[in-house]
C-alpha cells in the first residue's frame, strides 16, 4: 500500500514513521510512505505557501496553487487517481471501521493543513474525504495524518506478524480487549488468572469473551449497542448488571 503525504514538514513524518513496526513494514516493502513537500511547488521567490484570508480575520491560509500542483505531481508521476484524505476538524471522526475501509485501498493521498487551514477551492477540487481524529485543534495535520497511517497500515496484510494480532484487539468486534498477562505468574502478590495457565483453550476463549464484555460494559457501554451479542453474552451482561 502506498501513502502519499502532502505536507509542509516531511521530515516530521519521515522520522516518526521510520521506527518499529511501520519502519520494518517499509523495509519489507509491505507499505510505502512518501512525503511530498508542498513548499517545493510554490511559484513565489521565497517559496511562500500562505496568505492573509479574504474578508479579514486572524492567521494565514494555505494557498491553493502549491497544494494543487503537488497533488498533480503525484497523479501525473504515478498515473493514479486515489482517494484524497484531508485531515480536518470538520471531518468524520476516525474509527476502526474507517481504518478497515481505507486499508483495502492501493494508494491514499493524505493532505496536511496548517495555519488557519487551506483555501476551500482546493478542498472542493481534490479532496474526497475529510477526517478528524477528535474534537480538538492541532497546530497542523501531520500528527493526525500519522495516527491515520499507523491505524490503516497495521491492517495491511503482512504488516503485523499474524492476522490474529488485530482480529482480537479493541474495537475489532466493537468490544474492548480483554486483559493481557505475561511472565512472571506472580507479581507483587498478584497472580495471573488461573484459567490462562490451564491450557484449556475453550475455557480461555470463554474467559476472554466475558472479560471483554465486562470491560466494555464498564468503560464503553455504548459499544454494546453495535455488537452482535449471542444469547450467552446477553445472559452474562444481565448477570453483571444484577451484581
Amino acid at each position: 500500500m502506498n501513502f502519499y503525504i502532502l505536507t509542509l514538514f516531511p521530515d516530521m513524518i519521515k522520522s516518526t514513521m521510520s521506527y518499529s513496526i511501520l519502519g520494518k513494514a517499509q523495509a519489507a516493502k509491505k507499505i510505502n510512505i512518501e512525503c511530498i513537500n508542498i513548499r517545493d511547488f510554490s511559484k513565489s521567490k521565497h517559496k511562500q505557501v500562505d496568505d492573509y484570508p479574504y474578508g479579514g480575520g486572524p492567521g494565514m491560509v494555505m494557498q491553493p496553487q502549491p497544494i494543487y500542483d503537488a497533488y498533480e505531481y503525484i497523479i501525473s508521476k504515478y498515473k493514479i487517481n486515489p482517494r484524497v484524505i484531508y485531515m480536518s476538524p470538520q471531518g468524520k471522526t476516525f474509527s476502526q471501521k474507517i481504518a478497515k475501509e481505507l486499508s483495502i485501498e492501493k494508494e491514499l493521498i493524505i493532505l496536511c493543513g496548517h495555519y488557519e487551514g487551506i483555501d476551500q477551492r482546493v478542498i472542493d477540487e481534490i479532496v474526497t474525504d475529510e477526517i478528524s481524529i477528535g474534537d480538538y485543534i492541532l497546530t497542523g495535520g501531520e500528527l493526525a495524518a500519522m495516527v491515520v497511517i499507523d491505524a490503516v497500515a497495521r491492517l495491511v496484510p503482512g504488516v503485523l506478524g499474524r492476522k490474529e494480532s488485530f482480529e482480537e484487539e479493541s474495537f475489532s468486534n466493537n468490544l474492548l480487549e480483554y486483559p493481557q498477562y505475561t511472565r512472571p505468574p506472580v507479581f507483587r502478590g498478584k497472580e495471573v488468572p488461573k484459567v490462562l495457565l490451564s491450557g484449556h483453550h475453550e475455557k480461555i476463549k470463554q474467559w476472554r469473551r466475558e472479560q471483554s464484555l465486562k470491560i466494555t460494559l464498564e468503560k464503553r457501554p455504548d459499544l454494546l449497542e453495535k455488537t452482535n451479542l449471542t444469547d450467552k453474552d446477553i445472559k452474562y451482561i444481565e448477570k453483571l448488571n444484577n451484581e
